[in-house]
């Protein structure tokens, strides 16, 4: 039954996201007018890496040239919502369609405007392993925000979701705003990067190994509302969920947490047997708890 109750979710999701993602073709921004700050050239040209066994994945490498790829919905179901999605991938690739572009797609299937940002990796040597990802994703909210007419974007409804290592920059970007961490470039740059909202699956690095909170996360009370689903068989450890929600909890944040049996890690969209292939319509729920899906 419950089996049943999860497949029927799922062909509702995939079904509006393959059905609605003939309808538009994405547009492609770029996320810095010229290069990207610090870089040195050091880092080999962007490449696909090869598929794994049983595993189709489009994993990107190498990227130097960060890009925001548009997926709006129509103007009678636009809700003038939008999520920023950063994919995951260990900050070494980025798995991008698994849990980017087939994100976007579904974000766009239900109202949303789905912006997948294709972020620097690999880390950059000297540098933290979110520091130039974390400058990408200041600088893809704040060109959103400053575009929010132009792409039918209601610039108070801007969020961000993240997977894996993406939960961790999205979850970094939610408390890291205040600053930015590049010199300004032009108007994007004096707009807020604050999200709205934040959405953060099966996150990883948001703890250390004595489960205290990462440095660089420091959640205050201006911490947007924030929705977590994880598996309680996460290899990245589900602690991760754990502690940040109740550092949320303390910030007086408000916050949704779903913990799910099994399920391991990195299954983006993709349906399996497991209950956290449900997650898609939970956090739909969420996001209509919200106000966010209400049509323009």
């Amino acid at each position: 039954m419950i089996c049943s109750r999860v497949a029927a979710v799922l062909v509702v999701v995939l079904t509006a996201t393959a059905t609605f993602a003939e309808e538009t073709k994405p547009e492609l921004i770029t996320v810095w007018p010229g290069e990207a700050p610090s870089e040195k050239g050091d880092i080999p040209e962007e490449a696909a890496q090869p598929s794994r066994s049983n595993d189709t994945t489009i994993r990107i490498g190498n990227v130097t040239k960060p890009t925001l790829e548009i997926y709006r919905p129509t103007p009678a179901k636009n809700t003038g919502t939008a999520v920023v999605i950063c994919p995951g991938g260990g900050y070494g690739i980025l798995a991008y369609d698994k849990e980017g572009t087939e994100v976007a797609q579904w974000l766009q299937s239900i109202g949303i405007t789905g912006i997948v940002l294709k972020y620097r990796v690999p880390a950059r040597k000297g540098r933290a392993r979110h520091d130039a990802p974390l400058e990408d994703a200041q600088r893809a909210l704040g060109i959103v925000r400053n575009r929010a007419s132009e792409l039918g974007v209601d610039p108070t409804q801007i969020g961000i979701l993240g997977f894996s290592a993406g939960g961790h920059l999205a979850a970094t970007a939610s408390t890291s705003y205040e600053k930015r961490t590049y010199a300004k470039l032009d108007a994007s740059d004096e707009v807020s990067c604050r999200p709205d909202f934040a959405l953060l699956i099966y996150p990883a690095y948001l703890v250390d190994k004595e489960d205290k909170l990462a440095a660089e996360l420091n959640p205050t009370d201006k911490t947007p509302p924030t929705f977590i689903a994880m598996t309680e068989d996460d290899g990245v450890r589900v602690e991760c969920a754990l502690f940040y929600y109740l550092a949320l909890k303390q910030a007086k944040v408000k916050a949704e947490m779903h913990l799910y049996p099994t399920g391991g890690h990195g299954y983006g969209l993709r349906p399996s047997a497991n209950l956290i292939s449900s997650w898609p319509a939970r956090a739909a729920d969420w996001l209509k708890s919200q106000g966010l899906l209400e049509t323009r």
